[in-house]
């Protein structure tokens, strides 16, 4: 029977927990201690039995060397969210390819999503995206270059993003 596991690290910017496939694949994450509250972003087709993981893993290993310092050690862990039609699908693989540091706005995103246009799919991709700071929608700005809303709270996504710049800034 295929099972998902969860863990839950400290951070900085306060717990975060991550839900993984048997593959390894990350299916929600966030900042959080409850993975109880990561399993409704689980699309229903990828909903598995959940437990704790017996350790962290390589996802762990690349959170904290992120948290260390290495921003782009986030992006090679493979997320697995159902998507709901292309342009979520198109719109969550641009947002990995937000270089940390460098954030954009809606337009901009929507921009490089090949759909200048769609600036509320843009906002929709970073609301319903599931693998916070793996699909880094932390990096997404108001259209006019102001903090908008992050499910995990304006105070996660402010860190995430001084951290990001702290960091590029030395690098």
């Amino acid at each position: 029977m295929s099972m998902m596991e969860y863990t839950t690290l400290e951070t900085p910017a306060g717990p975060f927990t991550y839900v993984v496939s048997d593959a390894g694949a990350v299916r929600a994450a966030g900042f959080t201690a409850d993975a109880g509250e990561l399993l409704p972003l689980v699309h229903e087709r990828l909903r598995e039995e959940t437990r704790p993981a017996a350790s962290p893993g390589p996802v762990g290993d690349a959170v904290r060397s992120y948290l260390d310092g290495d921003l782009t050690a986030i992006d090679e862990v493979v997320v697995d969210q159902h998507t709901g039609g292309p342009f979520l699908a198109q719109a969550w693989r641009v947002m990995r390819e937000i270089k940390p540091g460098a954030p954009l706005t809606y337009a901009g995103f929507a921009e490089l999503t090949g759909r200048p246009a769609a600036i509320r799919a843009a906002a929709t991709a970073c609301a319903r995206n599931a693998a916070a700071l793996f699909v880094p929608c932390h990096r997404v700005l108001g259209t006019d270059g102001t903090l908008r809303g992050y499910r995990w709270g304006l105070g996660v996504k402010t860190w995430l993003l001084e951290h990001e710049q702290a960091r590029s800034l030395t690098a």
